[in-house]
């Protein structure tokens, strides 16, 4: 065995640190980063962790961390205060015994929830009384379900926060990793760009020209050893031991060797710079003015800064309706009660076709009882210290226009309810308070689409109310029913029951409520309007120009959605609408789609739910081919599944098109996580969809300058600084593979080690990592006003194999021109000093390498089109730098280095008029052939790209704080980037 390994052993031609050190500073780089990621989550943890909080314990409230809770802790939680574990409600300080909560860390809803106290429990007011209670509290296992044991009137989930309630007591029954806010989180799927897969891609085929290289060498070497003319030399005479080794091993020996001398030509350092260069530019989307919502003080926020340039190449847009295209503010304009149809006027309610004036024959207890089921069918609640008539904060999005409504046309309450008496079938402006009693609250749910109540009235009689959503629509209709004392008390107790019940919660509850809102008495309906955001017609057009396909997909009905379709330019007035909806069967849906499919050019799509599922079972390939030519599809009836269904069937489409998900509510989470790009509205709807989302926005007009200029400017960036790092790597390491020519294949390194380890770390890594920072093809306003510009490149263009082979071949090209440039101009009959010593290997080594760090260095100076103070200094100055450096390395004995290979190596270079003349002229070779192609296709064949860089006109541009910048000829460009971390500092 011991023979075996010595056989193995490689005598390197590098030192271990040469290949070592780069590795070693990617990985250090990468993992700062991860550690300082590590830190902050760790200090989070701390933070909710070592959180102060108070228990009951011998008597008296004790202070403790949250991290000390254990069930069975009776817990003190003030207003204000985040519970620390999942509580049973005790007891609240309002006579009532209930309590309120928001549960925007939960599921993102910012509306108030009322909980209510256990009933025995609830008149334990006080530590001493707590301190008393015997109780056995019976609970399952821990599960995810929010709202499994006892219900969510009862439990005070983790993570919730106590609001308009001074204090609360709770028992702890679920604490740590076993609170269903732990067991509900869940790790969101990795997203991976276009990008990285195409840099994986070009990886993989490079280490392929990697093990090639190393082959081929190893064969030439043999082949080179084989002939009996190439004596050994009597340096290089091998032991007895090399002679009897296996041929095999010394053949593989030779090859990791050998794979060791050319591994620079994979580009370790990339992934780091890539890294920083995300990291770095996503502040440039939080810091954009363009970005922020003043109103409701509001910046672009990024998520994650792994997905900046799939900004520029998405091609489906996926968006939300309501919330999203819509403010999400609905605003009354009309009701029906009893048949008779009202209207607003001078701030009063007339029947329509009359003035405030005229009498109308509605009958008055029927619009007591209307206004009565608004007043009451909702959870908005008002704050203990209110003496003021206003609406504290509202349950669902729809019920605030009834709120305003109800404040604009004299229908308000405080915590106890009150309307306005009807005298002479008008309103009129006296008030009555009249108390009602609370007995019920049948909660809002999806499949039930309303909400009822019942109460006592101050006569002492049980009515119940509902308000109901029709089919999901903006339509509002309520009803009531009027109980007699025994039906009241049949349905409380099948409400206690169902409510109390161990098992089968939910379907008890289901059959309870549908047992009781039956035989109910229409009472009306109401007419809302949700507006329309502010430009959005011009965004959605501006996709369009882009080559972008705009999808809505919405939840409400038919008739809503196109109606809102066609005034946000989704749908053009002049365009043939073709429908898809209401299919009932697999076949009647394959008999429409194939009619459809000859009608699809230029046309819009309106599809329903019901209609999809059928499509998508059955018919996925036809139904992507009407899809796919349509202009403009529209999705009603959505359910949150259905939507992600209709991203993932684009997404894993043939064409493998990059999507866009946006949206505002938690029923867009799902569609958002799993497109390409996710995109949260910062709205009315919580905050579920901003955390779920990579970047998050406060209005969708934002979304245009988003794609079109920071997805342009992300994508070309990096696009760039991917393939110039192929590119400097081929030029590093083919003089090396040449070199082996030249002797022999002995596996002499043509460059000193410390070049080897410093060529990507230092020399030529700043120069990329500013540009791909500040670099800007065209002026950001006319990527605005020019979407056009977006498709140059789509379909990942910049990263196609195309040009990866053109910057490749580029490499080789100009490895060839520093190696046998420097060969042919400084070779073995050239003289380096008047004193006749001959020019060394070590002293080409050099001069190859120092034509090359000039070469690739102004390479990506002539592909810069935007100059900073920044992109000069780092290029120039890493130019200056590998000077500097190579003097002070060269110009003195270091005693710690082995061999002083390269003492007075550069100087002497340096000081040779023939050295300085062959470095002027492969420069020159190299890049004149760029610059007149470069000008060749700018004046012959331009890009649409170059066509609007050729007709930006100079002119002053204001800047932030009151300065001025005039861009030069070569930057004609924003001063957005160059100034704007200046401006927000």
């Amino acid at each position: 065995p011991k023979v075996f390994f010595q056989s193995l052993m490689i005598d390197t031609p590098t030192s271990p640190v040469t290949s070592g050190l780069p590795l070693f500073f990617v990985i250090t780089v990468t993992a700062i980063k991860q550690g300082y990621e590590d830190w902050l989550r760790h200090k989070a943890d701390n933070e909710v962790n070592g959180a102060p909080v108070f228990v009951v314990r011998s008597g008296s409230l004790v202070q403790t961390r949250s991290k000390n809770i254990r069930v069975g802790d009776i817990v003190r939680v003030a207003k204000d205060e985040t519970f620390p574990a999942d509580l049973v409600l005790l007891s609240s300080d309002r006579a009532d015994g209930t309590c309120h909560i928001t549960t925007a860390s939960l599921d993102g809803e910012t509306n108030l929830k009322t909980h209510y106290s256990v009933a025995e429990t609830s008149v334990c007011q006080s530590v001493s009384r707590l301190e008393a209670l015997q109780a056995v509290v019976e609970c399952q296992q821990p599960e995810a379900d929010l709202y499994r044991p006892l219900g969510p009137e009862n439990l005070l989930l983790r993570g919730a926060r106590l609001k308009n309630t001074k204090e609360i007591f709770g028992v702890a029954v679920y604490t740590g990793m076993e609170s269903k806010m732990a067991l509900n989180y869940k790790c969101k799927s990795q997203k991976r760009s276009a990008v990285e897969k195409s840099m994986n891609t070009f990886l993989i085929i490079y280490l392929g020209i990697l093990l090639f290289e190393a082959v081929l060498s190893t064969i030439l070497k043999y082949a080179w050893q084989a002939e009996n003319k190439w004596d050994e030399p009597f340096y290089n005479q091998k032991t007895e031991q090399e002679k009897n080794s296996s041929p095999i091993l010394k053949f593989i020996s030779d090859f990791l060797a050998f794979l060791v001398l050319y591994n620079f030509i994979i580009p370790i350092s990339l992934y780091v710079t890539v890294e920083m260069q995300k990291f770095l530019g996503s502040f440039f989307i939080g810091w954009d003015l363009d970005l922020y919502h003043e109103e409701t003080d509001q910046k672009a926020q990024v998520n994650t800064s792994d997905l900046n340039e799939e900004l520029g190449q998405v091609e489906y847009v996926f968006t939300d309706k309501t919330g999203t295209l819509t403010e999400n503010e609905m605003h009354f304009r009309e009701c029906s009660i009893n048949g008779t149809k009202y209207r607003e006027a001078n701030g009063k309610l007339v029947p329509e076709g009359m003035t405030d004036d005229s009498p109308d024959g509605s009958t008055p207890h029927l619009v007591t009882d209307t206004y009565t089921c608004y007043i009451r069918c909702h959870m908005a609640d008002a704050p203990n210290s209110c003496c003021c008539l206003y609406i504290h904060k509202i349950s669902k999005y729809i019920t605030s226009s009834f709120a305003i409504y109800r404040r604009r046309f004299f229908f308000l309450f405080l915590v106890v309810s009150f309307f306005p008496i009807f005298s002479h079938s008008r309103l009129v402006m006296n008030y009555c308070f009249l108390r009602y009693k609370l007995l019920h609250v049948l909660e809002f749910d999806a499949d039930r689409r309303r909400m009822s109540v019942i109460l006592q009235t101050p006569s002492g009689n049980t009515v119940f109310y509902s308000s109901a959503f029709v089919k999901g629509l903006r339509t509002l209709v309520v009803a009531c029913r009027h109980f007699s004392p025994k039906e009241y008390i049949d349905v409380d107790r099948r409400l206690n029951m169902a409510r109390t019940a161990l098992q089968q919660r939910e379907e008890k509850l289901q059959e309870a409520f549908s047992y009781i809102e039956r035989d109910l008495q229409l009472l009306g309906a109401t007419g809302v309007e949700d507006k329309l955001q502010d430009k959005v017609q011009e965004t959605i057009e501006a996709l369009r120009l882009a080559g972008i396909k705009v999808w809505v997909l919405t939840g409400d009905k038919h008739e809503t959605a196109v109606s809102v379709s066609l005034s946000c330019g989704h749908f053009h007035r002049t365009m043939n609408i073709l429908e898809l909806l209401q299919q009932r069967s697999d076949n009647e849906c394959a008999e429409q789609l194939g009619r459809l499919e000859d009608h699809v050019i230029q046309h819009g799509l309106v599809v329903d739910g019901a209609s999809l599922s059928l499509a998508l079972r059955e018919h996925e390939k036809l139904f992507m081919e009407v899809c796919k030519n349509c202009s403009a599809v529209l999705c009603c009836r959505m359910a949150p599944l259905q939507k992600a269904k209709v991203v993932r069937l684009i997404k894993t489409s043939p064409e493998k098109p990059i999507t866009l998900a946006i949206g505002d509510g938690a029923n867009d989470v799902s569609m958002i996580q799993e497109a390409h790009v996710g995109i949260g509205i910062m709205g009315k709807e919580g905050r579920q969809a901003v955390r779920n989302s990579d970047y998050a926005i406060a209005r969708f007009k934002f979304l245009a300058k988003l794609l079109l200029v920071h997805g342009h400017f992300y994508y070309i960036r990096i696009a760039t600084l991917v393939q110039y790092f192929f590119y400097k790597n081929v030029c590093f390491i083919t003089p090396q593979f040449l070199y082996q020519f030249f002797c022999l294949f002995s596996q002499q390194t043509l460059y000193d080690s410390v070049y080897l380890t410093l060529y990507n770390i230092c020399f030529t890594s700043l120069p990329i990592l500013v540009y791909s920072l500040f670099e800007q093809l065209v002026h950001p306003h006319v990527l605005q006003n020019k979407p056009g510009l977006y498709r140059d490149i789509s379909r990942n263009a910049m990263l196609s194999f195309r040009t990866f082979l053109y910057w490749t071949l580029l490499g080789f090209c100009h490895a060839f021109v520093f190696f046998f440039g420097s060969y042919i101009l400084m070779g073995e009959d050239t003289t380096l000093m008047g004193n006749g010593q001959m020019f060394g290997n070590w002293t080409f080594g050099t001069l190859v390498f120092t034509v090359m760090v000039i070469t690739v260095t102004l390479k990506l100076a002539l592909e810069t089109h935007f100059w900073t103070w920044m992109n000069h200094f780092v290029t120039w100055g890493s130019i200056a730098f590998y000077f500097i450096f190579s003097l002070f390395y060269g110009g003195i004995i270091w005693p710690f280095l082995h061999t002083q290979d390269m003492y007075f190596v550069f100087v002497q270079l340096l000081s040779s008029g023939s050295a300085w003349f062959a470095i002027i002229i492969i420069v020159i070779t190299c890049l004149f052939p760029d610059v007149v192609k470069k000008v060749f296709y700018r004046h012959l064949q331009p890009t649409s790209t170059q066509k609007s860089q050729s007709t930006i006109a100079l002119k002053w541009i204001k800047l932030p704080m009151g300065k001025v910048y005039l861009p030069s000829s070569k930057s004609i460009s924003s001063h957005y980037i160059c100034f704007h971390s200046v401006a927000h500092s």
